[in-house]
């Protein structure tokens, strides 16, 4: 248990968290819709800081990310709870198992000791991922600033419910960013969607997405393409415009296959034909790089060079099997590929 960082006190010992969008309102001996923050005594604290349910090495275009630093290897961890209460959550036991009843897992584990850790298996960043990392914020930036130190980044997988207050740390104005880089889930373009399906609303995301653009961390989005909900093309062209006019032409978009899980079993999975279409969609709208998740050997997962249009890296799953975009440049035009580490 440490204290909390990111919130005020309020009439009597109640208190405001002002770390995610959801602003909850805590009395004494409450928790915040996390789970994992708890007023005691008119003060908040994290119950996860440092309590590790997840670490592994995974490449990073398991993020996804595709342009930051492709190929390399990604330090990933994470903590139990989230913010969020998808109907479709891929990874419910450790994001949904303290409302479910698990309780607070994790493995006690020093700042220190993920850094080591991350480097000793020559990973270039380390990934806050598998649930919510803004809700361990307050150890991802003890973690990230020990990273820093010994140049390794850091890569935040997130639903993007976070506040101005949080990214004014994570990604102060006028200064080098502690988030490097983020994929950013913007899981439909609906506000019933997210109440319905996520227990939020759109706007906040939308939202963190134009701050993190603003403020330099590198910015991959991703969507989950779920029949019947979020797949028409109407609401996919929306997305895509909203990309390409708030975020640029030149952020990565993936699309990627849906299968039944949780509490969302009544629907089918995602036809292939579903997420290729969201793909052309995507590049019909103007993005530059649009990828099929979910879907391996259909076409969508190699970065092309959107001026002359040949394959500059070539992927196979998460796995990069040839790369010509060496220094950002595509080798046959010379055409400027946008990323990070390319």
């Amino acid at each position: 248990m440490k204290q909390a960082m990111l919130w005020q006190g309020g009439e009597g010992a109640t208190v405001r968290c002002q770390l995610c969008a959801h602003r909850c309102r805590i009395a004494d001996g409450r928790r915040g819709i996390c789970q994992v923050r708890e007023n005691r005594g008119g003060t908040l604290y994290s119950l996860v800081y440092g309590r590790l349910v997840a670490q592994a090495v995974d490449p990073v275009e398991k993020k996804p990310l595709f342009h930051f630093h492709p190929g390399s290897r990604s330090y990933s961890i994470a903590t139990m709870g989230c913010n969020f209460s998808c109907t479709f959550c891929q990874n419910a036991d450790i994001s949904q198992g303290v409302s479910d009843g698990l309780g607070l897992l994790g493995r006690d584990t020093p700042a220190e000791a993920v850094v080591r850790s991350a480097h000793a298996a020559g990973c270039a960043s380390i990934a806050y991922t598998y649930t919510e990392p803004t809700i361990f914020f307050e150890y991802t930036y003890d973690v990230g600033r020990l990273a820093h130190r010994e140049g390794i980044a850091n890569v935040y997988v997130s639903n993007g419910y976070m506040t101005r207050e949080m990214l004014d740390l994570a990604a102060t104005p006028g200064e080098p960013p502690l988030m490097d880089a983020a994929n950013i889930d913007l899981k439909a373009f609906t506000d019933a969607f997210y109440r319905q399906q996520c227990g939020a609303h759109l706007q906040p995301v939308l939202d963190s997405l134009k701050l993190l653009k603003e403020r330099g961390v590198w910015l991959e989005v991703t969507t989950l393409v779920i029949p019947g909900l979020n797949d028409s093309d109407a609401e996919l062209g929306e997305i895509a415009a909203f990309i390409a006019q708030e975020l640029g032409p030149d952020t990565p978009w993936h699309v990627s296959r849906f299968h039944p899980t949780y509490r969302l079993t009544d629907r089918p999975p995602t036809p292939v034909s579903a997420v290729l279409r969201a793909r052309e969609i995507g590049l019909q709208t103007g993005l530059q790089y649009v990828y099929a998740g979910n879907v391996p050997g259909q076409g969508g997962e190699d970065t092309l060079c959107p001026a002359c249009g040949e394959t500059v890296i070539t992927r196979t799953g998460f796995s990069v099997r040839r790369n010509r975009a060496a220094g950002g440049a595509c080798a046959a035009c010379g055409a400027r590929i946008a990323g990070v580490g390319l």
